[in-house]
């Protein structure tokens, strides 16, 4: 059984993958390389390709025996995001979309989904809780939202189980 991690050369996505090597777990690696690095890929087996292309999710989840998915792959500059705003919807929305629809047809029901702290806006406490109020202020923590959001409404429906991960600030080194 192995453990799809894209965006998997992406900086949080290598360190995942070396973890994930180092528990001598399987894994398999799907990056664009749009932001993501090869080099720092320390071992799986590597797909070049994009989580929209039906094509090369075919190709993954029918080599590999894929039992659970770690999605990392994301554009991810807030301001960025305020100036392309449709370039975020369309790859981590409809990118996620496309990834979820793989794992239901190749019936794979694990997802660990890496979301973002934006997804709170701006704090009304500190510490933020888990439970605070969402209301995100640009369209980088609005695309990770409506992914949460439509992960809770595919686990009611399809029984897919899924933690969304938000991150505030990721730093250090491998």
């Amino acid at each position: 059984m192995s453990v799809l991690v894209t965006g998997g050369a992406g900086y949080i996505g290598s360190h995942m993958v070396a973890e994930l090597l180092n528990r001598n777990e399987d894994v398999v690696i799907l990056d664009n390389l749009e932001k993501g690095h090869k080099q720092a890929v320390l071992g799986g087996k590597f797909y070049q390709g994009d989580i929209r292309d039906s094509e090369i999710l075919d190709k993954v989840f029918k080599e590999n025996d894929i039992e659970s998915v770690i999605h990392f792959a994301a554009a991810s500059l807030v301001g960025e995001s305020v100036t392309e705003p449709l370039k975020y919807y369309n790859n981590n929305v409809y990118g996620t979309l496309c990834l979820v629809e793989k794992m239901r047809e190749y019936k794979v029901d694990k997802l660990v989904f890496s979301s973002t702290a934006a997804t709170y806006g701006e704090p009304e406490n500190t510490p933020i809780l888990e439970t605070d109020r969402t209301l995100p202020t640009n369209p980088y923590g609005e695309t990770k939202l409506a992914i949460e959001k439509m992960l809770s409404w595919c686990t009611k429906a399809y029984g897919i189980r899924y933690v969304a991960l938000r991150y505030f600030n990721a730093a250090g080194a491998h």
